[in-house]
């Protein structure tokens, strides 16, 4: 089998996610794909091509990736373009696996090789998801996002499947097998009706008020000393004047240096731009000492912060960037010289995972720091449902590509979970998402900016937020019982 055509059907159909979002082709090299592994008569040619498709599929999409190297001046940018493609030669194993999978027990027919494909792709891509501490950036359910309303009771994996079912229904309509097409096109058309069926959610005029702040400081000016005074001064005037109304500010992921817990300095700054109702809801780093008091580690948290200066909670970010926010196994990297991979001589430490912070006047709010939002089923504390959830994200590093594709990810868990979701940026994309995973405002790509709004209602708990990625696997089964029978109806 030749090699590049999986590649390149690999490579074309990541241009379905953001920013491009050409979908349609996306499907038609899924379909291709198909095709492929219908007629690779070997396992070890289904392997294959599932293994060069994800190889181009990956390495397009994560193309975000290598921009980061430019930022980071312990280590030549070209090293960026190296780092994308040894990630996607890990990740490309996980579709390898689904079209082996499918070529084992669905090559009887079109529509089995499909059910197969379907319900492996689900299971592989829970599994990418979770291996390893997990890779959960772009599912295929992301595609499908803008008629994502079915996430709720089948999660982002499970719409993953509904975007495979529906590439067989193309691959179908390729050979001319119109009945097996339409039958493998009822998933996403379902889809597509439950979406433009589905109500928005209710919009309350007497709900609190927010407002989102985007700053559009870049990376390599964050940190920068000369310009600390004039980066808080940008970050104060978006922010506004107080308007005696009480109203929730939302800064970025590590919006300042500052050391809230130990300046105090520092968080009396912050009280003069509130009025007495306000609270602050900033990122910033949290220090921790070993006990003979030398500086051990630090966590990425976030601050609640009052008008009185007070700190009203912190969260620590729980999911962690491995090689981003800490160096796994930092003795022995550190060893042969590849410490420099990681800025700073220390690690960030996790926290508990998430919490719900209860802030007066504005309800209940979950926080997911940036990365953390990719993980489907581990973004809510179960325990105490929050209101909404704040996204606070550091994007600057992730050039045109990654902001997209991170909000759109997040609409998916304002879906599943039946919540608002609410995403500040240093450089975009900032916006607030209804609990439908509408975009109700935004501001883009580096574009200075602020969006003044009312906190938009959740609603009731979903299946999902009930039941979480159990959901995808019984869809999952579903699939699995209509293989059997596909499988037997040709005996």
């Amino acid at each position: 089998m030749n090699m590049l055509l999986p590649f390149v059907l690999g490579v074309a159909s990541a241009a379905g996610f953001a920013p491009l979002g050409w979908w349609p082709l996306s499907l038609l090299c899924l379909a291709g794909l198909i095709a492929l592994i219908e007629r690779a008569g070997t396992m070890r040619r289904a392997l294959s091509a599932g293994w060069w498709f994800g190889l181009g599929h990956f390495t397009l999409g994560l193309n975000w990736i290598a921009t980061a190297f430019y930022f980071q001046d312990a280590m030549p940018p070209w090293l960026g373009w190296v780092a994308v493609v040894l990630v996607s030669l890990y990740l490309a194993l996980f579709p390898a696996a689904a079209a082996g999978l499918a070529w084992r027990w669905g090559r009887t027919s079109l529509v089995a090789l499909t059910l197969a494909f379907a319900a492996a792709w689900i299971v592989t891509e829970w599994l990418r998801a979770t291996l390893f501490t997990g890779f959960a950036w772009n599912p295929l359910g992301v595609l499908i996002v803008d008629i994502g309303t079915p996430a709720r009771w089948i999660g982002t994996f499970g719409l993953s499947g509904v975007v495979i079912l529906s590439a067989g229904a193309v691959a179908g309509l390729g050979v001319r097998r119109w009945r097996e097409a339409v039958l493998l096109a009822l998933p996403l058309t379902a889809s597509a009706v439950i979406a433009w069926a589905t109500p928005a959610a209710p919009l309350r005029a007497d709900a609190p008020r927010v407002r989102v702040v985007q700053p559009n400081i870049n990376q390599n000016e964050k940190y920068d000393a000369t310009r600390a005074l004039r980066n808080f001064r940008q970050l104060a005037e978006l922010s506004g004047p107080a308007t005696g109304q009480p109203r929730l500010l939302l800064w970025p992921e590590a919006a300042i240096p500052d050391f809230l817990d130990e300046e105090p300095w520092a968080r009396a700054r912050l009280a003069l731009l509130l009025g007495p109702g306000d609270v602050l809801l900033t990122g910033g780093d949290d220090l921790v000492y070993d006990v003979r008091g030398k500086l051990a580690a630090a966590h990425n948290s976030l601050f609640a912060i009052d008008a009185k200066a007070r700190i009203l909670g912190r969260y620590d970010k729980a999911h962690l960037v491995p090689y981003g926010e800490y160096l796994p196994m930092r003795p022995i990297l550190t060893a042969i010289g590849l410490s420099r991979l990681v800025p700073g001589d220390f690690d960030f430490w996790p926290g508990p995972g998430p919490r719900t912070m209860i802030l007066p006047g504005f309800g209940k709010v979950g926080i997911q720091i940036c990365y953390e939002m990719i993980f489907p089923g581990h973004v809510v504390d179960r325990n105490v449902r929050p209101d909404f959830i704040f996204n606070p994200s550091n994007d600057a590093w992730f050039g045109e590509w990654g902001p997209p594709q991170h909000l759109a990810q997040a609409r998916l868990r304002a879906i599943e979970e039946g919540l608002p979701v609410i995403r500040s940026t240093p450089t975009g994309i900032s916006a607030v998402v209804d609990a439908d995973g509408r975009v109700l405002d935004r501001i883009d790509w580096h574009r200075p900016g602020a969006i003044d709004a009312r906190l938009p209602a959740p609603l009731p708990p979903t299946l999902f937020a009930r039941f979480g990625n159990m959901l995808s696997f019984g869809f999952a089964g579903i699939i699995i019982l209509n293989l059997i029978a596909v499988r037997r109806a040709r005996r």
